[in-house]
């Protein structure tokens, strides 16, 4: 198989090392603006780099892997649609409501297939926890928290291209939250705060985020998310039910340290980034992407499974910018 990849900054650096090594990938052509950054990838693959993402497409790839600058997501996604060629796109396809229908519309229109990346689906610790949910082994579940928290914050050059926290982080607790309960957000209240660097006030962004979610069923979730976690990258989710409570990412390495006076302390080697925690995910969910492609497996994340997570995000950036709780009935879905 031959696959085109398209953008060679950090997490598509990472793809194409993980394809680079795939025993079904023959060939990786890869393209970014930086034609110096993707002849270092290159090197360091045994790809082939070439200067444009035409000419990825004229290369006869078999499928194609989307990890460029996300204003390019929905754009590149159209045009692999248009090719008849099976798409893989990084979160988000876009960062608004009408560029991601659009695309979708483009891709179904076509009868392509367009995988996109949550890897948390491809994660250990989250697939346990959605077969206890699944399997009745929490009972009645009633409270679900969930936590992203980043190290530091990203350049500021980036914020105003990012959608914002609840758009940028927080989507993929919102698409964890239907995927391990099965169950849809019905109502949200959000706020946020930007007290921290200057560079969110000036981006129209916040720093820190919280969000209450109503589940159709009545479970409520709370969400919450910052760019300042000093302690080191924090991403975890406890689900409570009537007969037991579970808890994904707590581990020897989360970026915890209990006031008890018994706890085991302040760990010694606390996860420092998304590739590190989510690593071995993120090389399970292009291996499905080439199981797709091969047509040995079902596709696993589709697009409608990206807006459903949009439009939580959505709902959070009105609630919080209206102050008011927000129906999903509100957020557009077609």
């Amino acid at each position: 198989m031959r696959i085109g990849l398209l953008g060679t900054g950090r997490i598509g650096s990472f793809h194409a090392g993980v394809l680079a090594r795939h025993p079904a990938v023959e060939a990786l052509v890869v393209a970014d603006p930086d034609p110096a950054r993707a002849a270092a990838v290159a090197d360091r693959t045994g790809a082939r780099a070439v200067a444009t993402a035409t000419e990825v497409f004229d290369a006869g790839v078999d499928a194609v892997v989307i990890t460029s600058a996300t204003s390019a997501h929905a754009e590149l996604i159209g045009r692999a649609a248009r090719a008849g060629l099976p798409a893989f796109c990084e979160k988000p396809v876009a960062l608004d409501l009408a560029g991601t229908l659009g695309a979708l519309r483009a891709a179904e229109r076509a009868h392509s297939v367009l995988q996109l990346g949550f890897m948390r689906r491809f994660d250990a610790g989250y697939a346990a926890a959605r077969a206890a949910v699944r399997g009745g082994a929490l009972g009645r579940l009633h409270t679900v928290r969930a936590v992203t928290s980043d190290p530091a914050p990203p350049p500021a050059a980036y914020l105003p291209l990012s959608g914002g926290l609840f758009r940028d982080c927080l989507v993929h607790d919102f698409d964890m939250v239907r995927w391990v309960t099965g169950r849809e957000v019905a109502r949200v209240y959000a706020t946020g705060s930007d007290a921290g660097p200057a560079m969110f006030r000036a981006a129209g962004d916040v720093d820190t985020a919280a969000a209450l979610l109503t589940l159709d069923d009545g479970t409520l979730v709370t969400a919450t998310a910052t760019r300042c976690n000093g302690a080191g990258y924090d991403v975890r989710m406890e689900l409570a039910g009537e007969r037991d409570q579970i808890a994904v990412g707590l581990d020897d390495r989360t970026p915890l340290t209990s006031a008890e006076p018994r706890s085991p302390g302040t760990p010694a080697r606390p996860w420092p980034g998304f590739l590190e925690r989510f690593g071995p995910a993120y090389e399970a969910e292009l291996d499905a992407f080439v199981r797709l492609v091969r047509g040995e497996a079902a596709n696993p994340c589709d697009g409608r499974e990206a807006l459903h997570a949009l439009r939580v995000a959505e709902a959070c950036e009105v609630s919080r910018r209206e102050r008011r709780p927000v129906e999903l009935t509100e957020i557009p879905s077609a």
